[in-house]
């Protein structure tokens, strides 16, 4: 289990901290501990990574939710890709912008390459929302980065 535990960390670190931003350790910690305790839910073994995905997904929203109802921070967090240092503040920075929701369609879509149906599937939602989650999300990162 700790050798799964290892090769899933990185996975879903990433997804964690795309959404949940400066509380994705946070929320990594949570989403692997519930990967622990329901593993044995998994029924197909080469679903992992969608299963974990949408753990993921679901403890990164949670986390960040929470987050935003005790408390509104303002402050950037630094993006773990990219080489300009200052575009990856500035991205940073409007993602900080947006919901949880929209950053988890955003990083679903744009940064794991899933399509609005994998997506869909991941976060347990009808196409149709997706799709206007997306619009909005792309919208709302549009007018907060002009």
């Amino acid at each position: 289990m700790d050798e799964l535990l290892g090769m899933l960390a990185p996975y879903v670190g990433r997804i964690c901290g795309a959404v949940a931003l400066q509380d994705g350790a946070d929320a990594t910690q949570e989403a692997l501990l519930a990967v622990f305790r329901n593993i044995r839910q998994l029924r197909t073994p080469a679903a992992l990574f969608g299963w974990v995905r949408a753990i993921a997904v679901r403890e990164a929203v949670r986390t960040a939710g929470q987050r935003a109802r005790t408390a509104a921070g303002t402050g950037t967090e630094d993006l773990p890709s990219g080489t300009d240092a200052e575009l990856a503040t500035d991205i940073a920075d409007v993602l900080h912008r947006l919901s949880p929701e929209h950053r988890a369609v955003l990083t679903l879509r744009h940064i794991e390459g899933l399509d609005e149906q994998e997506v869909s599937r991941a976060l347990g939602l009808p196409v149709g929302t997706v799709r206007s989650r997306l619009f909005r999300a792309r919208a709302s990162f549009r007018r907060a980065w002009h």
